[in-house]
C-alpha cells in the first residue's frame, strides 16, 4: 500500500539551513508553541567554519564526476502534539478541496487513519492519534530538500510519509535517506569555502619567451580547511566535519605552446607544506622545480594561465564515523603577458 496520490505539504520546517554570512555558522533553531507543543527546526542543518557566505554553495569542485551531494534527506522535524496539530489542518485542508474524491481522496482517507486510526502496511507501522501518547519520547522525521541542487534531483528521492523515531533510536532500514553523519560529511563539502589563493609567479604578469617563470605557494596562506554540518535537537544531535588537505597544484600555461615544470604540470606539496619554491637572486639560470616556460609571445594579449589546487577531503562525525570523500578541486585563472626578448643589431 502507497500514498503516491496524496499531496499533502506540511507547513512545518521543511527546508534546510544556509551558512550565516559571516562564515562562522548559525545557531541551534527551534521554536514552541504557547500550547506546549514544539515544532523544532531540526531539519534545518547548522554550519560553521569556512563556509560560503549568504547560503550560495562554495568554490570547491569533486574530481569524479559522478559525485553528487545528497538531493534530500529525512531528519526528525516534529513533537507528537505539533505533528498532530500541522498534519490534521492539512488533511482537513486537503479533504475539503474541490475535486478531492475518487482516488485522491481515497489516499488522504488512507493517511488519516495511517496517523489517527493504526493503519499499517508492510513494516510501517499505524500511529494512534498521531502518537500524542508519546509525546517527548521521540519525533516525527520528514523529507527535507537540498536547496542548492536542481530540482530534477531531488523529485522523487525523498517521498516517504512522516515517521516516528524514538529518542536514542536509529531511524528504520527502509528509510535510507535519514539523516547520517556521512550525508551531513557531504553537505559541508558542498558548502565548503576554499580560500582564493592566487599563485606567486616570479616574473609576476609579464615574462619572456624561452624565459622559465618560477611559481609556488607558501604554507603561510596555504592550509588545510575545514567545515562543519550539524544537527542538535532535544533528543537527537548529529555532526560532521569535512576537512580539505591542499595536496598539489596543476598549472596549464593557455597555450600548447608552453613547457611545464615538472613536464606533467603537476606540483607536488613539500614537507614543509608549501608548493614550489619562490625565486630568489642568482637562481636565473636554474629549472624551478614548479613553474613554466612560453615559447611564443602573447602578441598584443594575454595568456590564461590555470592555476589549479587539489585538496584531499576528509570527514569524521559522530560515534566515531569518518571516511574519505572525492578530492576537491579549485582553480585560479591569471593573465600572463609574454613579450619577445628584444635585440640590438648593429
Amino acid at each position: 500500500m502507497t500514498f503516491a496520490g496524496c499531496l499533502v505539504t506540511l507547513a512545518g520546517p521543511a527546508y534546510s539551513a544556509e551558512p550565516t554570512g559571516n562564515g562562522q555558522g548559525s545557531s541551534t533553531d527551534q521554536s514552541a508553541g504557547t500550547d506546549g507543543t514544539d515544532i523544532y527546526a531540526s531539519a534545518r542543518v547548522q554550519y560553521s567554519g569556512s563556509v560560503a557566505p549568504d547560503g550560495g554553495t562554495g568554490n570547491v569542485t569533486s574530481s569524479d564526476v559522478n559525485w553528487e551531494p545528497p538531493p534530500c534527506w529525512y531528519a526528525p522535524a516534529f513533537g507528537a502534539k505539533a505533528f498532530k496539530k500541522e498534519m490534521s489542518a492539512e488533511l482537513d485542508k486537503a479533504t475539503s478541496a474541490p475535486g478531492m474524491a475518487g482516488h485522491a481522496g481515497s489516499a488522504i482517507g488512507q493517511t488519516k487513519a495511517h496517523y489517527e486510526d493504526e493503519l499499517g502496511w508492510g513494516d510501517n507501522p499505524g500511529y494512534k492519534d498521531y502518537n500524542v501518547a508519546k509525546d517527548g519520547e521521540g519525533m516525527f522525521w520528514s523529507g527535507v530538500e537540498n536547496p542548492n541542487e536542481p530540482d530534477i534531483l531531488k523529485r522523487g528521492a525523498c517521498t516517504d510519509l512522516p515517521f516516528w523515531v524514538d529518542n536514542g533510536e536509529a531511524p528504520p532500514p527502509r528509510h535510507e535517506r535519514a539523516i547520517t553523519p556521512e550525508i551531513l560529511a557531504a553537505l559541508a563539502y558542498q558548502h565548503m569555502q576554499l580560500p582564493d589563493t592566487k599563485v606567486s609567479l616570479a616574473p609576476e604578469q609579464t615574462t619572456k619567451v624561452n624565459l622559465p617563470t618560477w611559481a609556488w605557494l607558501d604554507k603561510a596562506v596555504f592550509d588545510e580547511v575545514q567545515a562543519t554540518a550539524a544537527i542538535n535537537v532535544p533528543g537527537f544531535a548529529l555532526t560532521a566535519t569535512t576537512t580539505a588537505k591542499p595536496v598539489s597544484l596543476r598549472l596549464e600555461p593557455g597555450t600548447p605552446d608552453a613547457e611545464t615544470y615538472p613536464a606533467s604540470g603537476e606540483c607536488a606539496i613539500g614537507t614543509d607544506g608549501s608548493i614550489g619554491e619562490p625565486y630568489a637572486k642568482g637562481k636565473a639560470d636554474q629549472t624551478p622545480p614548479c613553474g613554466l616556460k612560453y615559447l611564443r609571445s602573447s602578441g598584443d594579449g594575454t595568456f590564461d594561465l590555470q592555476a589549479t589546487i587539489t585538496w584531499e577531503i576528509a570527514w569524521t562525525g559522530s560515534g566515531g564515523a569518518g571516511g574519505d570523500l572525492p578530492d576537491g578541486m579549485f582553480g585560479t585563472t591569471q593573465a600572463i603577458t609574454v613579450q619577445e626578448i628584444q635585440a640590438v643589431n648593429r
